[in-house]
């Protein structure tokens, strides 16, 4: 199985993905946007000059920006330490966010450009209904030519309300409002095949095929200097956005043109094709941002049908229940080594699971007195946990 394509191919695939592009979302880090005195000015200026040129070509942006953290750090003067309590954060981004809008609305506004603010946490996403009206917002401040301008919402996040890092975020803003195109904007050239600090045989990896766990390994060989995601979350969400049908890159986020060199058919950067099968909106929904409430350990004929057939999951393939969860609950699929298949919503809840697991349809209602549905989990309501790639693998 190999994950990289050939440098010509890759230029091709690139280029075409880039000049179809019409909605893109943007995620620019810390590491990126401020120093050792907070935020720098000059390196939003070159983002909001970008971003205008994008515009400009008849693309629509949405940027996902990091930052606030750190800006209220420098304005407060309270040093980062190991082991900083949650409230401490969450007061620094109170102090922060103001000013990290306040640079952008002055910076694009020199360019002639309206920015709005949206800030959202994972309790936004995981109601289906919030979830459709934050796109909906998304889709019409895009429309008026706006640039949503999205944060996690740090002073109110709690930690089971929370992210884990705007790489994550960035993944369900390009899914939810069916963008092309996730550009991953960081203090790192590309990813590389090893350390170049240590290795001599190191290479750059310009354009990645599929995303398995050899490219995940990469991760290792490529450190950043600040922020929370690091380069492997990056990874997963660019694997994130492939099951979406979209594309991703990876690059120098202070680079000043490197946006126009990008859609100008530049090679930099490393650069994630999409999967070929695009799973629908609510399924990506279900599958990467619902949180599992419990799990199902599944024997192999049931994992092939779920993998290869595309079947619903019947109570006869399941073998084991983990966690406490009510019907209509998400949960997830595991293979018997408890690798994650899919995710979906289940018809009973784990108590009732748990009395017809290794049972056949039929005999579910004289189990349990009651019968809601033949099958576990419908397919209409399953996700598949892997995109399905057929470009540039064996």
């Amino acid at each position: 199985m190999t994950f990289q394509v050939s440098r010509e191919d890759g230029l091709f695939f690139r280029q075409t993905l880039f000049d179809q592009a019409h909605r893109v979302v943007i995620k620019v880090g810390s590491a990126v946007l401020t120093g050792e005195d907070g935020l720098e000015e000059k390196v939003i200026d070159a983002l909001a000059r970008q971003i205008s040129f994008l515009h400009a070509t008849g693309r629509e942006v949405l940027l996902v920006s990091s930052g606030a953290v750190a800006a209220g750090r420098q304005r407060i003067g309270t040093p980062p330490r190991s082991g900083e309590p949650l409230r401490i954060k969450q007061a620094l981004a109170a102090v922060g966010q103001g000013l990290l809008m306040h640079a952008y609305e002055q910076a694009f506004d020199r360019y002639g450009m309206v920015v709005a603010q949206v800030l959202l946490t994972h309790g936004d996403l995981s109601d289906r209904g919030r979830y459709l009206n934050v796109r909906n917002t998304l889709d019409t401040l895009a429309g008026l030519g706006c640039v949503p301008i999205i944060n996690e919402n740090d002073t109110v996040s709690t930690e089971e309300l929370r992210f884990g890092d705007n790489d994550t975020l960035s993944a369900m803003i390009t899914s939810m409002v069916g963008a092309d195109m996730l550009l991953l904007l960081t203090d790192v050239d590309c990813l590389y095949t090893a350390n170049p600090a240590e290795d001599p045989d190191a290479r750059p990896v310009y354009t990645v095929a599929r995303i398995d766990e050899q490219t995940e390994a990469m991760a290792d060989h490529t450190t950043s200097t600040m922020g929370t995601g690091g380069m492997l979350s990056k990874i997963r969400a660019a694997k994130m956005v492939a099951a979406s049908g979209a594309s991703s890159f990876i690059g120098p986020g202070r680079h000043p043109d490197l946006l126009r060199e990008l859609f100008s058919g530049k090679h930099v950067g490393t650069f994630f094709l999409p999967a070929t099968d695009r799973i629908s909106s609510r399924k990506q929904w279900i599958a990467h941002v619902l949180r599992p409430r419990g799990f199902l350990v599944l024997d192999a004929g049931a994992c092939t049908a779920l993998l290869e057939r595309g079947k619903s999951l019947l109570a006869s393939g399941i073998m084991e229940v983990e966690g406490d969860f009510p019907a209509g609950a998400p949960v997830h699929c595991l293979d018997q080594h408890h690798k994650p298949l899919a995710a979906g919503l289940t018809n009973y809840a784990s108590s009732a699971i748990r009395k017809i697991k290794g049972c056949q349809s039929g005999e579910i209602k004289s189990i349990l007195g009651f019968k809601t549905s033949d099958v576990v989990i419908h397919r209409d309501n399953l996700a598949l946990l892997e995109p399905v790639y057929s470009r540039g693998h064996s």
